[in-house]
């Protein structure tokens, strides 16, 4: 991979002298690191760009180059290429896009073949500010964030805010289609990179998400930081989905999932990106969710306070330090989180570092957060600008002292002592929903480490038809989940036996139907042989004969409905699911979903996250259920899904909780 970092030398196929073109972005850019590497341009008509002659084919160079840039008409790719090979060079950018499918495969097999390797092709290009490497279309600002993006211009746009925020880039890649050279190959370079110390990922499709998953995973180990950009769940996906397993895992959520596992986080917009970017290398590691929120407004406060809630930090009310914060402040103002200063602040503007360093010293919190003026009074009032100066300068001290992140919403976007916090390494936004995203992604990725998943290929395969109900419980009460005694039917003297066998009362079941309360398939509280059999009857005459099970009915009192299941997803693997459950489950969409196999513990949080959580711990005097069961079921569903690759989909749903344990009341599998 050194080759597309730190070539020895490099040829520009396809150069041009119109600005307006791709070819000649690339050969400015080359020519830029000639102090460092032999560059050449080949143009067809022997144009002169910038005062540098090319020639037309590259057997005419002198010598060939470790790596060629391709910016030609895709039908002359492949020739280019071959002369290429034939020369030695060793390395492509294919920047072309337009080439079909087939001849795409066939190029980068030749490639691999002679061994080479391509990055593209319909990429935007590489750049390398520690190697003097520009490749790309645009203008790049040093720094030390690493941008690799599926998306040419979306990676650009990232570089863009990147330079505006003065975060800078420190390597980019456009892989474009992915031909040979994938993302997971340049992230894993990465890890080596000096300069790198977060990195942004934008991916449309992944491949082999569980490698994928690994090499963020070491990225992080490394202390780079995986910043994930990717687009949104598809309803294609959810409206082929068999189970409401499938439907629930879609899109995002699953890559969420792989985050969690490879601990990186997922955001939503490449601003979100950047501005997590920039408070991951400005400030201290987060240590925990505690904020303080100290405001020259109360109404910015108490937004501010909002905001963050919002984004998974907690306000504690302060304790012991009250009534010392309130010594600092008028009487009236507020002092248990958020702190309102009241004017203070107008008064002496050192009230702000007075109080950063007090809540720090505490321990009563993890961070402050400034919110409001701050920054804006010398902008406004430039007599106030040393003074201001002279208190950023403290905020910086105290902030570096304790080690603890001390983030500013300031009203400024760009004033004397706002550009002075940032040199302080105190990240400063203009508005309160920077903060919030920033904060609370920076702080998930600090107290969540990655875990260890064992790497299950996403092999390929197509599914069959749904095993009956029965079938399906077998597989299902084979990894423990326990069910209710129950027996097979299909005509009237049949139900009546079963019904003498089994205890009422009874719930009838259309045994061949994967969703059986959309369809009629089910009769509830059946309370002895004779309503069995008149109900059995009535589902033969609206579903037609078949196989039907009566089953001993849960009328267990306080029982939580939920939903178990896992999917084999084409790109990660297996997963597994946990929600709220019953027939409402895709509507609410309260769900947990992480990589599988998961363990007890992991399966225990995946339950915490969910917001009927309270339900299984005893809501409104109702007895808790058994959690450590519930839990115990989500690590055998995952380990069952992991373990068999014959199989598509599996799925408890309703799984009842209660205080005496599980009872599984429906069962899908669905193999493959």
């Amino acid at each position: 991979m050194k080759a597309f970092s730190d070539p020895a030398s490099v040829a520009v196929v396809g150069a041009s002298a119109d600005p307006a073109k791709w070819g000649y972005w690339l050969a400015r850019g080359a020519l830029r690191g000639a102090h460092r590497r032999k560059v050449h341009l080949v143009n067809r008509s022997g144009a002169v760009i910038d005062g540098i002659a090319t020639v037309p084919r590259l057997r005419d160079l002198p010598e060939p180059p470790e790596l060629a840039v391709l910016c030609v008409p895709a039908a002359t790719v492949p020739e280019v290429v071959e002369e290429a090979l034939d020369l030695g060079v060793r390395a492509f950018v294919c920047i072309t896009a337009g080439l079909d499918p087939a001849r795409e495969t066939a190029l980068a097999g030749r490639i691999r073949a002679a061994g080479a390797r391509l990055i593209g092709p319909n990429c935007l290009g590489v750049y390398d500010s520690m190697t003097a490497l520009e490749l790309a279309w645009g203008n790049f600002t040093p720094g030390a964030l690493g941008i690799v993006s599926q998306s040419g211009q979306l990676g650009l746009e990232l570089a863009g805010l990147a330079g505006e925020a003065e975060v800078g880039v420190s390597r980019f890649v456009s892989v474009g289609n992915q031909a040979d050279v994938t993302a997971a190959d340049v992230l894993a370079d990465l890890a080596g990179h000096d300069r790198t110390e977060v990195v942004v990922l934008y991916l449309e499709s992944f491949q082999d998400g569980r490698a994928l998953v690994d090499t963020l995973a070491g990225l992080r180990e490394r202390g780079k930081p995986v910043i994930v950009l990717t687009v949104g769940a598809s309803a294609a996906g959810q409206a082929a989905a068999r189970s409401h397993t499938g439907a629930l895992t879609a899109g995002t959520e699953v890559v969420r999932a792989a985050c969690r596992a490879a601990g990186a986080v997922l955001v939503e917009t490449p601003a979100q990106a950047v501005d997590v970017a920039q408070l991951l290398l400005d400030a201290p590691a987060p240590v925990g969710r505690r904020i303080a929120v100290v405001g020259d407004s109360g109404g910015q406060g108490a937004v501010a306070a909002d905001v963050l809630s919002r984004n998974g930090l907690e306000l504690p009310e302060l304790g012991a330090v009250a009534s010392r914060v309130a010594a600092l402040l008028p009487p009236g103002a507020g002092v248990r989180n958020p702190i309102d200063l009241a004017g203070a602040g107008e008064r002496d503007l050192s009230t702000y570092s007075t109080l950063v360093d007090l809540l720090l010293e505490s321990g009563e919190v993890d961070g402050v957060v400034l919110t409001g003026y701050f920054g804006s009074y010398g902008a406004d009032a430039p007599s106030l600008e040393p003074a201001e100066l002279a208190v950023v300068d403290a905020v910086g001290a105290v902030a570096a002292r304790h080690g603890r992140p001390v983030i500013v919403h300031s009203m400024s976007r760009d004033s004397v002592a706002v550009r002075a916090l940032r040199e302080h390494g105190i990240p400063t936004y203009a508005t309160i929903d920077q903060v919030g995203w920033s904060l609370g992604l920076a702080t998930e990725l600090a107290v969540t480490r990655p875990r260890a998943t064992d790497h299950v290929p996403a092999a390929p395969g197509e599914e069959r038809a749904a095993l009956d109900y029965l079938a399906a419980r077998a597989v299902l009460a084979g990894c423990g989940v326990r069910y209710p005694a129950a027996a097979a039917v299909s005509g009237l003297d049949d139900v009546r036996a079963a019904a003498g066998r089994l205890r009422p009362p009874y719930v009838l079941k259309a045994a061949w139907l994967a969703h059986k309360t959309e369809s009629g398939g089910v009769v509830t509280g059946l309370d002895g042989p004779e309503a069995a059999a008149t109900a059995l009857a009535d589902l033969i005459g609206r579903l037609g004969a078949g196989a039907y099970v009566l089953e001993e009915m849960d009328t267990r009192p306080g029982t939580v409905e939920l939903i178990v299941g896992g999917r084999r997803d084409p790109s990660f693997g297996p997963l597994v699911l946990v929600g709220a459950g019953g027939t409402a489950s895709e509507l609410y969409r309260d769900v947990a979903v992480e990589l599988a196999p998961v363990t007890v513990e992991v399966a225990g949080e995946m339950l915490r996250r969910l917001a009927a959580y309270p339900l299984l711990t005893g809501w409104r005097g109702a007895p808790a259920t058994d959690v450590r069961a519930v839990a115990e079921v989500v690590a055998a569903v995952s380990e069952l899904i992991a373990g068999r690759p014959d199989m598509a989909e599996c799925e408890v749903n309703p799984l009842l909780a209660g205080p005496d344990g599980v009872v599984g009341v429906d069962a899908l599998v669905v193999p493959r």
